[in-house]
């Protein structure tokens, strides 16, 4: 058992080397009373080294030869993930450390391995002290997420200098600054034809056309055929890329719908036409700023709301254009991987990356009874897509699937691994190993559990789950976990998210799905873990507050 850890950083180590050692030294002594040191001795030691040659961001842990253990790094990025695979791999108690077994050599096979926190609805990413934020973060890097989209919004402010727009800028250049920070590759998002909620109203888009009208729309949406709109859009896109250009963006996506889009003669169909009348310049003039950025062009929604988007845009491609580097694709709502890039292949013949919607499935509010994870249903989506992307980028409204992106961080970096094991890994490491398996079948319940809907008789709510079979069960799987747990593991929100979960569908369940007493205190502490006092009804616990709130609206 080791009380003591000796940490020796290369010569040479540089500034996400060092800030690695920070990281790993806060993880380990709040798991256990052993101490970390970079200088003294200590009753095991272990080395970080650079190993050029292993493999992109790859580690390898090596025996020492008078005892001990080194991590070889093939880059800086290789170092930190080997600490973090070194973290999830050791056991603690209240004794010590018991060190990773673990050798071997281990190189991630999927190059982006990101995730997008969406800062909206005064959602967590919108509204958590910044501190709690770079922590998770840090959480996050542990575990091999390698890049950070994010967006700002244009829609509800009038224009860039709106006190609340610099109030965001400044919000998300923190973010994007945190994320760097740990070794992830900063980027952003674009609505291609997005508007200001005071964008001039003779070169707003048509949203609706004939039978076929755009689900998400705030009607503020430029159409890039109306003479001066290109102009006006490359303008604010302009903007809004020197706020963030001294990060060193190393992405842009450019989305076409959700909201977005233009349904005029002119523009239609508008993921094969009037986007990409918008589209190209965006890239161009980002290239022009960032040259060291890659461009990503989302085709998220194609075919969903109007035919002819996909065969579109693949006459538009039929030559590699020279303005896009990647393909963005994947399924929304919980349905399959989009069937025309598994059945004609990638336009262009790019490279494509994913969307995981890890998030929304089941029920609005997202993330309103806890943690939601739907691992078999990542799975299914994966093994439909596995082969044809290059990694992707979940869609995060929160903290409440974090499973869910540890899953898709797994299936990333070890494409062939089952997903239940990267629920066990992460069980065993937030948790305790002895409770690894409890939680995989809870996340199996729950998965099940998950979809509902919302009811209002008589001025009271009721949640009626789709298939309540297993509720109680998963209830009591948690409540005996928690015996087993450390205070660290107990207190800390991600078992809270599960334990909160586990106990409202039970309650559920006893109540003819109305809420009790007990459901209301577990779903006002849910709300005082997101920040959510301010949160839209999409995103907020259905606390009475809330649904009186929401009522109102």
């Amino acid at each position: 058992m080791i009380t003591s850890l000796r940490l020796e950083l290369p010569p040479e180590a540089g500034a996400l080397t060092r800030r690695a050692a920070d990281i790993f030294k806060a993880r380990l002594e709040a798991r256990c009373p052993a101490t970390v040191s970079t200088e003294g001795s200590g009753d095991f030691r272990l080395q970080l080294a650079p190993a050029p040659g292993l493999g992109k961001e790859g580690f390898r842990f090596e025996d020492l030869p008078e005892g001990g253990l080194r991590i070889a790094g093939n880059d800086e990025r290789g170092l930190l993930y080997g600490l973090g695979k070194f973290l999830r791999s050791s056991t603690y108690s209240p004794a010590g450390l018991t060190p990773s077994p673990w050798r071997g050599t281990s190189v991630p096979e999927k190059r982006v391995r990101g995730i997008y926190f969406a800062t909206h609805f005064h959602n967590f990413y919108h509204e958590a002290p910044l501190a709690e934020i770079e922590t998770y973060l840090e959480d996050l890097a542990l575990w091999g997420i390698n890049s950070l989209i994010v967006w700002f919004d244009l829609h509800e402010y009038r224009g860039f200098r709106d006190p609340a727009a610099q109030a965001m800028v400044e919000r998300l250049r923190a973010i994007l600054q945190a994320a760097r920070a740990v070794g992830m590759s900063p980027g952003t998002a674009v609505l291609a034809n997005e508007g200001y909620a005071d964008s001039p109203s003779q070169l707003r888009a048509t949203w609706g056309r004939g039978e076929t009208h755009l689900p998400a729309h705030y009607h503020v949406e430029l159409c890039p055929n109306e003479p001066g709109a290109v102009a006006l859009m490359l303008r604010w896109t302009e903007e809004r890329l020197e706020a963030f250009r001294d990060l060193g963006l190393e992405y842009l996506w450019i989305w076409p719908h959700d909201q977005g889009g233009c349904c005029c003669s002119r523009c239609h169909p508008w993921g094969g036409n009037g986007f990409l009348t918008i589209a190209e310049p965006v890239a161009r003039l980002f290239r022009r700023l960032c040259p060291q950025g890659q461009v990503v062009l989302s085709t998220w929604y194609f075919d969903q709301c109007m035919s002819g988007e996909w065969q579109g845009l693949a006459r538009a491609f039929r030559e590699r254009p020279d303005w896009v580097d990647y393909l963005l694709a994947d399924a929304h709502g919980g349905q399959p991987f989009p069937a025309y890039p598994r059945e004609h292949g990638v336009p262009g013949g790019l490279p494509l990356l994913g969307f995981p919607e890890i998030s929304m499935y089941g029920f609005c509010p997202w993330g309103g009874f806890g943690a939601n994870p739907y691992v078999s249903l990542i799975q299914k989506s994966w093994e439909q897509c596995r082969e044809m992307v290059e990694g992707g980028w979940p869609y995060s409204e929160g903290i409440f699937e974090d499973l869910n992106k540890v899953v898709c961080a797994g299936l990333y970096w070890s494409p062939q691994r089952p997903a239940p094991e990267i629920v066990r890994e992460y069980a065993a490491y937030e948790f305790a190993p002895e409770v690894a398996q409890d939680v995989a079948r809870v996340a199996e319940i729950f998965e099940r559990t998950l979809p509902r809907r919302r009811e209002q008789a008589g001025g009271v709510a009721r949640f009626p789950l789709s298939d309540p079979a297993g509720a109680e069960e998963a209830h009591a799987l948690l409540q005996s976990a928690e015996r087993a747990l450390s205070s660290r593991a107990r207190e800390s929100w991600r078992w809270r998210l599960l334990a909160l979960r586990g106990l409202l569908d039970a309650e559920l369940v006893r109540n003819d799905f109305a809420l009790s007493e007990a459901a209301e205190a577990a779903l006002e502490e849910l709300a005082r873990l997101y920040h959510a006092e301010r949160a839209a009804g999409c995103v907020a616990p259905p606390t009475r507050a809330a649904l009186q709130a929401d009522r109102r609206q």
